[in-house]
């Protein structure tokens, strides 16, 4: 089945829901994501590429999230308890590549409270049946080379190690990264989803809330 574009749309699940990135987004996000501890370990440039105040903040939000035809950018929204509707970051299914039928799942923050709870895997679980369901056959994910948090967080996903792409992008301090590439193809899917659910079986109904968030395995 060739690779064909997904429409925008909202991605349901059971603790969060994705949906179109627009301007009307922006505060929210900014006030899950712009936060030094954030920006720490590599995304969006390391902590030299925190936004310094909402107007830079407005410009990475403009670079980093603006629906493209090659990029389908995601709010991440809790779903159900006391947070429901609640933006706890962004995500995007970008570089499109309908003829090599590869995608890119990547430009991921999340508020720290959510770290480590049913949120990140239940946003990959949506975002890589949307491509493979779409007949994409590669998906590829990254992340800055030192960025071991993120890094350990792909592998547990499924994410096979592909290598190190160096000096591949200059960091707003002007130091250079080295981006560690990750892959799922689609015949490695239904294991990966497989993986995945029995992840987020393990985590029960109750919905992920901001007051009482606590990192889980």
């Amino acid at each position: 089945m060739p690779a064909r574009r997904p429409r925008s749309a909202p991605l349901i699940g059971r603790f969060v829901t994705l949906t179109p990135m627009t301007e009307a987004d922006m505060v929210a996000l900014e006030r899950a994501i712009r936060r030094p501890e954030v920006f720490a370990n590599g995304f969006g440039g390391g902590p030299s590429g925190l936004p310094a105040d909402a107007d830079a903040f407005a410009e990475f939000f403009a670079r980093s999230y603006t629906p493209a035809d090659d990029a389908l950018p995601f709010a991440v929204r809790l779903r159900g308890g006391a947070d429901d509707g609640t933006i706890v970051g962004g995500t995007k299914l970008g570089d499109l590549d309908l003829h090599n039928e590869s995608a890119h799942i990547g430009w991921t923050a999340y508020d720290p409270r959510v770290w480590g709870t049913a949120v990140n895997p239940e946003a990959k679980l949506l975002l890589l049946g949307l491509a493979f369901d779409h007949g994409f056959g590669r998906v590829k994910l990254q992340a800055d080379a030192l960025n071991a948090r993120s890094r350990a967080a792909i592998e547990r996903l499924g994410g096979r190690f592909e290598g190190v792409l160096r000096r591949v992008q200059r960091r707003p301090d002007g130091s250079w990264r080295d981006t560690a590439v990750y892959s799922i193809l689609a015949d490695e899917w239904p294991a990966v989803r497989a993986g995945l659910e029995a992840r987020l079986a393990e985590r029960g109904e109750r919905p992920v809330e901001l007051a009482r968030a606590v990192a889980a395995p």
